[in-house]
């Protein structure tokens, strides 16, 4: 990885060395169209160099390089009670081999990801609450992002266009209700992808997720309740052949959030029954959905110049036996950082057949400085099933339950506060028995995952 190294130093570098380089405070878009009251307006790109040695996933060259861009601009004009609102998202990468890993979670060329009206009905419902309607296309995070959400990560996107209820009480308690098809990102095939080919996304009522989500006021201690339920519904549709997912998912999280000189805790569990299909052929047969996923997390900040943050936490997630109903636990729309390690080329962790205990410990130093490690233990609960979204398995059962330990590392600095931020991310996994030994398994090492981005925000 010595070429890799050099590029992510220079990258790293050329971030420092923008600082003088650049006006103090540099105008906003919003300011320099000046700062309208009815208007909302702003923008960011980001350019990022991806590197990754020793793949785990099958299929794909052992290592990797990318560069990828994600431009946003995003607007909303009001004139109350009415706000129409739109967002465009335009991600690409460059420099990607024919063996290196290219989704629609890296490429969304010039897409409308927002377009909306939504209306502030104020307190309809009650004196001293609040209460919104929506309707269009629009970006949706819920409660900790495990099961809905749009990752900031990730070089593109989760759409979604339909309706949205949001109402919040006097007391603090919150509800939201949606009915919303989920954007499909295309192009699909390969050859799209990698040529950054702009194709407009499609919704179809062949796609359907909706639900409610509520949070109450604070209860014991300080901490929150948040109950989900969410409805996924999924058929094939002319040339797009799905799994069939026919999904319903309970959630509840019992959460305290983080402060100096206190403990903090996330205690979240799903339960995802339904059914899903075999395969994707439309005459595949259809199995019994049983899963389930488990966060646990318990932390301490501290006062002091270093603002640590020190946790331990624990994340489990159901796959499929080798006989019996399908297993494998659904995340539906959710974010992996929150939890685990970066998307990107690396993208091989998630919340499928997976049990983690780890440590994490977080610093702010500054106002400009802010770093995170996480060191966690990998294991496989389903030793016949595929190990979280490495695709990685042994039908035999004979490679044993240990995966491994990830490393990861993040440390973001602000270049130019609100305006310029840096970001540097290394992963290192030791593949255990398991990544080593099942018969599809890369015989090519440990993996290493390096990312050093740049975003400018307007």
């Amino acid at each position: 990885m010595a070429r890799t190294t050099v590029r992510i130093a220079a990258l790293a570098l050329a971030t420092g060395l923008a600082a003088p380089a650049i006006a103090k405070d540099p105008p906003t878009l919003y300011e320099a169209l000046g700062a309208p009251d009815n208007l909302k307006i702003n923008g960011s790109t980001r350019v990022r160099f991806e590197a990754l040695d020793g793949q785990a996933r099958p299929g794909f060259d052992s290592a990797s390089e990318l560069v990828s861009l994600r431009t946003t601009l995003f607007a909303e004009y009001t004139f109350n009670p009415i706000r129409i609102g739109g967002e465009i998202r335009d991600a690409r990468v460059y420099d990607s081999g024919p063996g290196t890993p290219v989704t629609t979670s890296e490429v969304n060329a010039v897409e409308p990801v927002q377009a909306y009206i939504a209306a502030d009905l104020g307190g309809v419902l009650g004196k001293g609450s609040t209460t919104s309607l929506q309707a269009g296309r629009m970006i949706i995070s819920l409660g900790s992002s495990r099961l809905v959400t749009s990752e900031e990560f990730r070089n593109t996107a989760n759409g979604y266009t339909g309706l949205r209820f949001d109402h919040k009480a006097k007391s603090g308690a919150a509800a939201t209700a949606f009915w919303v098809l989920p954007q499909t990102r295309l192009p699909t095939d390969q050859a799209g992808l990698r040529a950054n080919r702009v194709e407009l996304d499609r919704e179809s009522i062949n796609l359907v997720l909706w639900g409610a989500f509520v949070t109450t006021p604070k209860l014991i201690a300080g901490g929150k309740i948040d109950i989900g339920y969410f409805r996924l519904v999924e058929s094939d549709s002319g040339a797009f052949q799905t799994m069939d997912r026919n999904l319903h998912t309970f959630d509840f999280r019992l959460y305290r959030d983080p402060a100096p000189g206190r403990f903090d805790w996330d205690a979240e569990g799903a339960v995802q029954y339904g059914t899903i299909s075999a395969g994707l052929a439309a005459n595949a047969p259809t199995r019994r959905v049983a899963a389930g996923f488990y966060h646990f997390s318990i932390g301490r900040s501290f006062n002091g110049p270093w603002a640590l943050r020190v946790a331990i936490e624990y994340d489990y997630a159901s796959g499929t036996r080798s006989t019996g109903s399908f297993g494998r636990f659904d995340t539906l729309f959710g974010g992996r950082r929150v939890d685990f390690s970066p998307s990107g080329i690396f993208n091989e962790i998630n919340r499928s057949n997976i049990s983690s205990p780890g440590v994490r410990l977080e610093v702010k130093p500054t106002k400009r400085w802010d770093g995170m490690v996480d060191a966690r233990a990998l294991f496989v609960p389903e030793i016949t099933d595929a190990f979280a979204t490495t695709g990685v398995r042994d039908p035999l059962g004979r490679s044993g339950n240990y995966a491994g330990e990830q490393f990861d590392i993040r440390a973001r600095y602000w270049v130019i506060p609100k305006v310029l931020r840096g970001e540097v991310d290394f992963t290192y996994l030791r593949k255990g028995p398991f990544l080593r030994q099942a018969p599809n398994a890369q015989r090519n090492g440990d993996t290493r995952f390096a990312a050093v981005s740049l975003i400018a925000y307007f």
